[in-house]
């Protein structure tokens, strides 16, 4: 039954079918095959996604989605740009910094990508950039908006593995600044290796003017997480803080956004909602058959066969999790690996927490690795450049990424 479960996975994969249709279509025609009644596939959508935790989900994505639309963004560039902009290749940093500026607000790596690009890319052809550079460094900045606190994925995660939301959140910063220094670390190289310009002057009036004007998003964070840290209100609690701030923010600080074009964000943030849920549900189902089976024990059994050496066997899980980030989606990719890695992880002795922080960073990087490369999909569209040009240039980035994401492996640090 495992057999023709994977059979039929791979070969809805390859018509081209949607990843939450592969994943029920998949397990609903397994189920009926091994004599199982269909009545439970409703019960464990229902169960899968019956959790107060993921009311955060569309909260985060509409904070971030608001956020993204008006000038909160902008300002956060424009406090970046005042204080590193002077470097040669400023600019490149700006970039960095700013999608951390960002993660630390919207949870989503796609709205990271869309809100830094947005303000950056004109910028940044500008003054001479190469174009494709600039963007693919976009997107693999955006790759920090699921790690750096509030984080979409690690909520999903927390929901599975029964983990607390907090404690992920709190070890996600190092992993976040550590994907942050590498990236501008190449930024760097590259910036002195084809001349780029430098920016806007070091000037302490600037610095103060640029502050002022970007208190209100730089806040946003202080707020998230702080009330999550301090106990005054849940995770859950605290997204839905975080989008009334938004709201407030952008409709009566900076008076960016109007109700017509709020009302067109809440539309788009509940469609992005609905297909997450619906991943999820359709996941949760894959996960209880899986689970049912015995499919994650058989798993672990047959990888600590293979090979005694615990570094061996964490190289094996660090693979198979850039392999899924490859080809599923991230909430897609969570569902599934989680319940059958977690076990092996267990036995590895690693920690429920570091486990998470290592599958939501390797499926990050993902997010720049084609095909299924959302950030690099969004960096396209917001550049206007093809592709192929955006995928060629990200691979200085992405091997960073992937070096950053050995050394949290096997590093665990704090976890």
């Amino acid at each position: 039954m495992s057999l023709l479960l994977l059979g039929l996975f791979v070969l809805f994969l390859l018509m081209g079918l949607p990843v939450a249709i592969v994943i029920g279509a998949a397990t609903m025609t397994a189920l009926n095959a091994s004599g199982m009644p269909l009545m439970v596939v409703p019960q464990q959508m229902f169960a899968g996604i019956n959790s107060f935790a993921l009311v955060a989900v569309p909260m985060f994505v509409l904070a971030g989605d608001i956020m993204a639309q008006g000038e909160i963004s902008k300002r956060l560039v424009g406090f970046a740009d005042s204080l590193f902009g002077f470097i040669k290749g400023g600019l490149s940093i700006v970039s960095v910094l700013a999608g951390m500026f960002f993660a630390a607000i919207s949870g989503s790596g796609a709205a990271t990508t869309a809100a830094v690009g947005a303000s950056l890319v004109p910028e940044l052809k500008r003054k001479g950039y190469d174009p494709a550079a600039a963007a693919s460094l976009i997107a693999a900045s955006g790759t920090i908006g699921v790690v750096i606190p509030p984080s979409v994925p690690m909520i999903i995660y927390a929901v599975i593995a029964q983990e607390s939301v907090a404690k992920l959140f709190l070890n996600g910063f190092l992993p976040g600044v550590a994907m942050g220094l590498g990236l501008i670390a190449v930024a760097l190289i590259q910036g002195h290796r084809r001349a780029y310009p430098r920016g806007t002057a070091l000037n302490a009036r600037t610095i103060w003017r640029s502050f002022r004007a970007a208190s209100w998003g730089l806040m946003a964070p202080l707020i998230i997480l702080g009330g999550i840290f301090s106990g005054i209100f849940t995770p859950s609690e605290a997204a839905v803080v975080a989008v009334n701030y938004a709201i407030l923010v952008s409709l009566f600080v900076y008076r960016d956004m109007t109700f017509r074009q709020l009302y067109r964000v809440m539309l788009r943030a509940g469609v992005t909602t609905a297909v997450i849920m619906f991943v999820i549900a359709a996941s949760s189902v894959l996960s209880w058959t899986l689970s049912s089976w015995q499919v994650p024990n058989q798993i672990a059994t047959a990888a600590m066969s293979l090979s005694s050496n615990a570094y061996v066997l964490l190289l094996v899980i660090l693979a198979v999790v850039l392999l899924a980030g490859v080809f599923l989606e991230t909430a897609s990719a969570l569902i599934i690996l989680t319940p059958m890695l977690l076990p092996l992880a267990a036995q590895l002795g690693i920690g429920t927490v570091h486990f998470g922080i290592i599958i939501v960073v390797g499926l990050a990087i993902g997010m720049v690795t084609p095909p299924v490369a959302i950030n690099l999909f969004v960096a396209s569209t917001t550049a206007g450049l093809p592709i192929e040009r955006i995928t060629r240039a990200v691979l200085p980035y992405l091997a960073v990424l992937v070096l950053v994401y050995l050394l949290i492996a096997f590093l665990p640090l704090a976890f």
